[in-house]
């Protein structure tokens, strides 16, 4: 498929993603339906029972993936539920292996998700090579996929207050600041994501505290918000300390750079689209 179709597929996928209050992006089934090009609610939960066999069987919990929702159409003179289905990326990716790739739509999404597997799937080498825009689009991408983890483990840790459990972290790893704190020292808007202004080196700093407070979650069994906001913090200082020792610079002395990674993101989208417009001519 070329790439004008996969940047077409991306476009279509993307327009319909959602995002929560915690910043988790997620889709709707019903909406990924019509994308997908299935007429039937009847048959697309075929092919959605297929994917979630297929998430059972990577050992990987449904429920973290394929969440079960109302949604209220309006039917004559009444309100009507359906049934909906909230999807992760994971959930969606699935669907689309999962489905009939007879349909063009499903054959593009499943070209589509495997160039995104393969992004996410570079060598250290190929890390080495990248630039530091390019280091720092690809290792936020892993912080937003690890925090999504993050937080429904801290879910199920009990942790209600998600503001509170990150302050938490950030707390430990820059030796008392908040994320607003951070926002501050940065220059930036409350607006703004402070993981969007952080250079590669700050990002894999963060990548860290997020992924191991994930397993220290699990492991210890914690089961209620002070114990996961304390963990949260204990391994944000860990993170610290390992940084302190091997020498390299504490986050809160890295750089901030100029650009986001969304307008760094944006002006990667403008220039690929570009290009796509000249071979067309």
């Amino acid at each position: 498929m070329g790439s004008d179709l996969v940047n077409k597929t991306e476009r279509d996928f993307e327009s319909i993603k959602h995002t929560d209050e915690n910043g988790v992006e997620f889709w709707y089934a019903r909406e990924l339906m019509v994308v997908l090009e299935y007429k039937q609610w009847r048959r697309f939960e075929q092919v959605i029972e297929r994917a979630k066999e297929a998430c059972k069987n990577s050992n990987i919990s449904i429920d973290d993936h394929f969440a079960d929702v109302g949604k209220i159409v309006r039917a004559g003179v009444t309100n009507k539920d359906i049934g909906d289905i909230k999807l992760t990326r994971y959930a969606c990716y699935l669907i689309a292996q999962n489905g009939d790739s007879r349909k063009k739509a499903i054959a593009h999404a499943q070209t589509y998700f495997a160039v995104q597997t393969r992004k996410q799937e570079i060598t250290r080498q190929e890390y080495e090579q990248l630039s530091e825009d390019e280091k720092r689009l690809y290792t936020r991408q892993n912080v937003k996929d690890k925090n999504k983890y993050l937080f429904d483990t801290a879910k199920l840790a009990g942790v209600k207050n998600y503001g509170k459990f990150n302050n938490y972290g950030y707390r430990g790893l820059y030796n008392g600041e908040t994320a607003k704190d951070i926002a501050n020292r940065k220059g930036i808007s409350d607006k703004e994501d402070i993981l969007d202004y952080m250079s590669s080196t700050e990002l894999a700093a963060n990548l860290f505290r997020i992924t191991q407070t994930d397993e220290v979650l699990k492991n210890k069994n914690i089961n209620n918000e002070d114990d996961a906001c304390i963990t949260h913090h204990k391994v944000g200082q860990a993170v610290r300390q390992t940084i302190k020792k091997i020498g390299g610079t504490m986050p809160e002395d890295l750089p901030t750079p100029t650009k986001s990674a969304k307008q760094i993101e944006n002006e990667k989208n403008k220039k690929l689209t570009f290009n796509n417009k000249k071979k067309l001519k």
